[in-house]
């Protein structure tokens, strides 16, 4: 039996549907458990953020004067997204939570839907049976637990910025592409990198509404709040204590990385620029061999690494936007022939998804220095790295953009 006949036998086990029902039933009471009981539950501390900084700005408060009692993390996102976050002055704490985690859920379901969906039709497997096997799985990933546990937006943005590659994928409605992806960067800047993707990927139209849209959102907020949105793009957005300390193990980004390196000395802020030129570099070439060979998928999961690893600060939670990137790999194994290199990709395919699950860099929480740290407590910058210098291109071409 073939390495490809073998998955398939497995993806088809149970074979009637009331066994493939108990089974999803069981694994998603097994991963409910596990995150309701999880040591590294966050306790919805990022909502807590938001909710209390809303309700101080309503109260008339100073938007960005708010801190968390007894710490000093306050709201670090544009104004914008204080504006979308508004209607939880109309809740109590315990509904913004569940709304929290329901908005959440529906966006990794679309999420899933719009990446994995095209693999699964392909390889001719039941789609609600194995979306809800993906399910299971992408709820264990660790960026995806703690933006769940959290209460981040992380996954919302990340949707919003899929459906304009779905609106890119068909017909009539990629005129209104970019509208989603101008609103993920007015609410958040790191998403902005997208509009830069879909210049190098030749949809001018598609970033002119994306720009036009996030100018048109900020200005709304600077009309609505003008002294924070002095405040933030004068001061707060500059203020890098009010998210934490660069050298923080949770902070995977080539920053992050670099601040570990010098800790507890000041970054090199030439070693971090320079490796960010090599890094845009990097993705610019791939990106436009992924543009020329009609892989728009893994055009689209290259920005979402390259994201991560340009960002200032990108928090583990931060690193959903790997996600697509994690399905291209996947895809690109189930598509090569039999062989040493098909064996090679699905095990990466597999093996990365079981680290981002393993919470491993928080061994080195407290002490990230030597070969140990220097390896283990960047273990998930290592991953974003090797995801864009080595993300496989497909051949024959992608049928589908993301979401299609």
């Amino acid at each position: 039996m073939t390495q490809l006949e073998t998955t398939e036998t497995a993806w088809r086990r149970p074979t009637t549907t009331r066994g493939r029902m108990l089974l999803i039933a069981g694994l998603a009471c097994a991963v409910v458990l596990f995150l309701a009981t999880v040591p590294l539950h966050r306790d919805w501390f990022d909502l807590g953020v938001y909710y209390g900084t809303v309700h101080h700005w309503a109260d008339g408060g100073a938007l960005y004067d708010y801190l968390v009692p007894g710490t000093h993390y306050g709201f670090t996102y544009p104004p914008f997204a204080a504006v979308c976050m508004l209607p939880m002055t109309l809740v109590g704490w315990r509904s913004a939570v569940a709304f929290s985690v329901l908005l959440n859920a529906a966006a990794a379901a679309v999420i899933l839907r719009w990446t994995a969906g095209p693999l699964i039709r392909r390889e001719g497997w039941t789609p609600w049976y194995a979306l809800a096997l993906a399910g299971c799985a992408f709820a264990l990933l660790e960026p995806v637990r703690d933006t769940v546990s959290f209460g981040q937006v992380n996954l919302l943005l990340l949707a919003l910025v899929l459906a304009d590659a779905r609106l890119l994928a068909g017909g009539r409605a990629a005129l209104y592409a970019g509208i989603g992806t101008g609103l993920a960067a007015a609410i958040k800047l790191t998403p902005a990198v997208f509009i830069v993707h879909l210049l190098l990927t030749g949809r001018p139209r598609a970033a002119a509404t994306a720009m036009a849209v996030a100018l048109g959102a900020t200005g709304i907020a600077a009309w609505a709040a003008p002294d924070a949105s002095r405040v933030y793009w004068t001061e707060a957005l500059w203020d890098t204590d009010r998210v934490g300390a660069l050298a923080y193990v949770s902070n995977q980004s080539w920053q992050g990385l670099v601040a570990r390196l010098f800790a507890p000395h000041e970054p090199s802020r030439a070693l971090w620029a320079l490796g960010v030129v090599v890094l845009l570099a990097v993705w610019a070439v791939r990106v436009r061999q992924a543009n020329a060979a009609r892989d728009h998928a893994a055009a689209f999961a290259l920005t979402g690494v390259l994201a991560c690893l340009i960002s200032p600060v990108t928090w583990v939670h931060h690193l959903v936007w790997l996600s697509p990137a994690l399905v291209v790999l996947l895809d690109a194994g189930l598509r090569a022939p039999e062989g040493p290199a098909r064996r090679r990709l699905l095990a990466w395919a597999v093996a990365l998804p079981v680290v981002l699950c393993s919470s491993v860099v928080w061994l080195w929480s407290k002490d990230s220095t030597g070969l140990d740290g220097f390896l283990g407590g960047n273990i998930y910058v290592w991953i974003s790295l090797g995801l864009l210098f080595a993300l496989p291109l497909r051949t024959p071409p992608a049928a589908h953009a993301p979401g299609r």
